[in-house]
């Protein structure tokens, strides 16, 4: 367990950041970075006494100029995370999470902060010819801007390593769901049959499958990773089975007691979700394994647990 820190998180009230603070204000000294663009006081408001806040935005330089505090750790998860939307906006993940990481390293250059988590992703693999993908996968050809940004971010953060001694453990996130997230597969549906009860429009051709894991243990595991990594280290976190989305839909239907749902499938690109989605994935877990962390709930059971929090919350 980490205790006794000084501990900074970026996107400390987003989706990850805020059930992140919630599992380490007690034992520790935590500040929460956020410009509250995706995230919200509302995620953290059951301990906003307990952590100090920072309304700031990782893209300005300004913001860890002001800062005036010394920091043991960062745990970096500020980031545009809506991959579909960088078809749109493509300047989003370039600026948000190339340059405002950064600035991030910057800072900690600069302040002479040794230790950083950081949350990477999945689809800087592309599509893998090699599933369950392992860590050592290559090469990384991302069909993404999103997953292009996150492989950029490992790029300067290693380097940073080497030239500064900023000790990196990297996690690569396969689907996290749960409380306090904003978009998704999950929300994306219930928002959907709010709207309309008697039918689900399903992006793709709905087999789309995916690994899935639960925020409790994303963060679990990535604070049990972080404690056992003595040289800094590339990570995946996710599980051993794969969800599909046409099971995500029947899931989502059971979970808001819906009877008669017609699920109307939009096709997509060679059955995609979107350009740009992977269709097909899952990451080996071995190296989690190894660091003798193991998932409370499987991929399946993730999207039940994860379902019925935001059901609640929607509410």
């Amino acid at each position: 367990m980490i205790k006794n820190r000084k501990i900074l998180i970026t996107g400390g009230a987003g989706f990850i950041g805020s059930n992140m603070a919630e599992s380490l204000y007690r034992n520790n000294d935590v500040t929460l970075l956020d410009n509250l663009s995706g995230g919200n006081l509302e995620n953290i408001s059951s301990f906003s006494d307990k952590v100090k806040f920072i309304n700031g935005d990782i893209r300005n330089k300004d913001t860890f100029e002001k800062i005036r505090e010394d920091f043991d750790l960062v745990i970096h998860l500020a980031a545009n995370s809506d991959v579909r939307a960088g078809s749109t906006d493509t300047k989003s993940d370039m600026e948000i999470n190339v340059l405002g990481t950064h600035n991030l390293l910057e800072f900690m250059r600069k302040r002479d902060v040794k230790h950083l988590m950081f949350s990477s992703t999945s689809t800087v693999y592309g599509e893998a010819d090699v599933i369950p993908t392992p860590e050592n996968y290559g090469p990384c050809l991302t069909i993404s801007l999103y997953g292009a940004s996150k492989l950029a971010n490992e790029g300067f953060i290693w380097s940073y390593y080497h030239y500064y001694g900023i000790r990196p453990t990297i996690y690569r996130f396969a689907n996290i769901v749960g409380r306090n997230s904003t978009h998704g597969v999950i929300h994306d549906f219930i928002i959907k049959l709010k709207k309309d009860p008697r039918e689900l429009e399903i992006l793709g051709d709905g087999r789309q499958e995916k690994s899935y894991m639960h925020i409790d243990d994303c963060v679990g595991a990535m604070l049990h990773i972080y404690e056992k990594d003595t040289k800094g280290d590339v990570v995946n976190l996710g599980n051993d089975e794969r969800t599909s989305v046409t099971r995500i839909a029947e899931i989502v239907r059971d979970a808001m007691k819906l009877n008669d749902v017609r699920f109307h499938y939009t096709g997509g690109i060679d059955g995609r979700g979107w350009a740009g989605d992977i269709k097909i994935a899952q990451l080996s877990i071995e190296k989690m394994k190894q660091y003798g962390w193991k998932n409370r709930y499987n991929s399946e059971e993730s999207v039940v647990k994860a379902t019925d929090e935001i059901v609640r919350q929607m509410k």
